[in-house]
C-alpha cells in the first residue's frame, strides 16, 4: 500500500475509532439551577438556624442535604441585594443602593447584555422568574429585558397578597411584560408558577429564581380573602390594629409548604440530582422577625440587618449536613451559578464574586474575607 495511502487509513481509522468513544462515553448532562429567595426573613426564623416557633421543615431538608453557611450577607434593602445578584458586582456600580419606588419616572437596572439571567441563556438554558423582581417598573428594565425568557410576578418592592396591588392601590402582577389577573393568595401563585415552569422545561437545562414576597409586609395570612383589605394591609408597629408574630409565622410556613411542592417536583421528575438548589433571603428581617442572635434589622448595617441564612444543596457535590463559616455575600452566587453551569463570562462583565462551590466541595480551603 502507498505511504500515502497507509497513513490517510490510519488517520481515517483513528477519527473513527475516537468518535467512537466519543459516543459511547455517557454525555453529563448540564445541571438546573434553582434559586429560592424569601423576603424581610430574619436569621433566627429558619429551623435549622435556630427559629423556636416556626416550622420550615423543607427549608431545613436543604440544610440536612447539603451545607449551611452561617455567616452569608446581603444588602440592608432588597433592590440592591438583587441588583448585586443580577450584575453578579456590587450594587454601587449600577447606583442602586436603596429600595426603589416603582413607576415610570423611576430608575431601574439598566439591560447590559451581561446579567446572570442572560449569559446563563446564552449557554442553552431556559431561564424563569417567579416572584418579586422590585429592580424598575418600565419594560426596559423588566426581567424579559434581562435575560428571563419567563417572568410571572410582580415588579414592586411589596404588594397585597390577595388583591395584587401596591402600596398605592395599582394593580402590579404581570406575565412577562403583559398586565394580568390570577385570582389567589400571591405565595400559592409563586409556589404554582414555579411548579408548572419545572414541568414545561423538565428536559431541557433550565435556570429558575423564585423570589417569594414572604415574609414581607403586608402580614396578610393565607386562607383569608374575605378580609384581606383589613387584614394588616400596610400597617407598621405603632398602628392600632397591628400584626402578631403568630400572622408572620403562618405566612412564613405557607412559603416552607410552597420551597417543600418545588423540591418535590424535582424529585418526581428525576431531577434532583442534577438540580443545584441554593436558599437565601435579600436582607435582615423586618419587626416581626427573628434575627436573633443577631443585633438590630432590616434597613441597618448592624448583623442583623445584613446577615442572612443561606443553604446549597448539590447531590454529589456538596456534602450533606455539614456546616460551613466561609463568609459569602450575594454576588457569589452569581458567580458560583456561572461556573456549575460552565457558563462563559465575557471579561466585560467585571464580576466581583467569589465561586463558593470549590470551597463548599472540600476541594479548595477556605478563603479568608472581610
Amino acid at each position: 500500500m502507498p505511504r500515502l495511502l497507509t497513513v490517510l487509513v490510519l488517520a481515517s481509522l483513528s477519527v473513527t475509532s475516537a468518535a467512537s468513544a466519543q459516543q459511547a462515553a455517557p454525555a453529563v448532562a448540564k445541571p438546573n439551577v434553582v434559586l429560592i429567595i424569601t423576603d424581610d426573613v430574619g436569621y433566627g426564623d429558619i429551623g435549622s438556624y435556630g427559629a423556636p416557633d416556626i416550622k420550615t421543615p423543607n427549608i431545613d431538608s436543604l440544610a440536612r442535604d447539603g451545607t449551611k453557611l452561617t455567616d452569608f450577607y446581603a444588602t440592608p434593602q432588597c433592590t440592591p441585594t438583587r441588583a448585586a445578584l443580577i450584575t453578579g458586582r456590587y450594587q454601587q456600580r449600577v447606583r442602586l443602593e436603596r429600595a426603589i419606588n416603582p413607576g415610570p419616572q423611576d430608575p431601574g437596572l439598566a439591560a447590559t447584555g451581561r446579567s446572570l439571567p442572560q449569559l446563563i441563556k446564552n449557554n442553552g438554558y431556559a431561564t424563569g422568574l417567579v416572584g418579586k423582581w422590585h429592580l424598575g417598573w418600565k419594560p426596559e428594565f423588566s426581567p424579559n429585558a434581562h435575560g428571563f425568557d419567563y417572568f410571572f410576578g410582580f415588579k414592586s418592592g411589596f404588594i397585597d397578597y390577595y388583591q395584587h396591588t401596591r402600596q398605592d392601590g395599582m394593580d402590579d402582577l404581570f406575565e412577562n411584560d403583559k398586565p394580568v389577573h390570577v385570582p389567589g393568595y400571591m405565595t400559592d401563585l409563586i409556589t404554582d408558577h414555579s411548579v408548572k415552569f419545572i414541568e414545561q422545561h423538565a428536559r431541557q437545562p433550565f435556570f429558575l429564581e423564585v423570589t417569594y414576597n414572604a415574609a414581607h409586609w403586608p402580614f396578610q395570612i393565607p386562607d383569608h380573602p374575605s378580609v384581606a383589605p383589613g387584614n394588616a394591609r400596610f400597617v407598621q408597629p405603632m398602628d392600632d390594629m397591628t400584626s402578631t408574630r403568630e400572622d408572620y409565622v403562618k405566612i412564613l410556613e405557607r412559603a416552607d409548604q410552597g420551597v417543600g411542592q418545588i423540591l418535590e417536583t424535582l424529585k418526581r421528575l428525576g431531577l434532583a440530582q442534577n438540580t443545584l438548589v441554593i436558599f437565601t433571603n435579600d436582607n435582615g428581617g423586618e419587626w416581626l422577625s427573628r434575627n436573633a442572635p443577631l443585633f438590630h434589622r432590616k434597613d441597618t448595617l448592624w448583623e442583623g440587618g445584613i446577615r442572612v441564612p443561606a443553604i446549597v444543596r448539590w447531590p454529589g457535590h456538596i456534602p450533606a449536613g455539614k456546616v460551613s463559616a466561609q463568609v459569602g455575600i450575594t454576588m457569589d452566587l452569581s458567580m458560583s451559578i456561572l461556573s456549575a453551569t460552565g457558563t462563559p463570562v465575557p471579561a466585560e462583565a467585571r464580576l466581583e464574586g467569589l465561586n463558593l462551590l470549590p470551597i463548599l466541595e472540600g476541594r479548595s480551603p477556605a478563603v479568608e474575607r472581610t
